[in-house]
């Protein structure tokens, strides 16, 4: 798993744009967190919460097979004797009024 997250400074944006919980420009906004994650859950590179980077890690195309033992979600989970999925395609409006 790909996990992409950004990491911001208040320097990062236009100085028209207002924001309570940072004034200097280093001040951090969003702390990223960015990560690779094997299929069997083992953290392969990050999170990277100290600014931008690059994550690189090497990965096991093996390891697809291994850990769909653990979660099939398309395969054996997947029961349609007893779940169904419909779609209400019918418009809706967008602000219900409170009961």
């Amino acid at each position: 798993m790909l996990s992409c997250n950004q990491f911001t400074r208040r320097g990062d944006f236009p100085g028209d744009i207002p924001n309570a919980l940072a004034q200097a420009p280093d001040d951090v906004l969003s702390t990223g967190g960015s990560c690779v994650i094997s299929p069997l859950g083992e953290v392969l590179a990050g999170p990277a919460r100290d600014g931008e980077e690059i994550l690189f890690a090497d990965i096991d195309l093996d390891e697809i097979a291994r850990g769909k033992f653990d979660f099939d979600a398309a395969g054996h989970y997947a029961r349609p004797d007893v779940f169904r999925l419909i779609v209400d395609e019918a418009p809706k409006p967008p602000v219900s009024p409170a009961q």
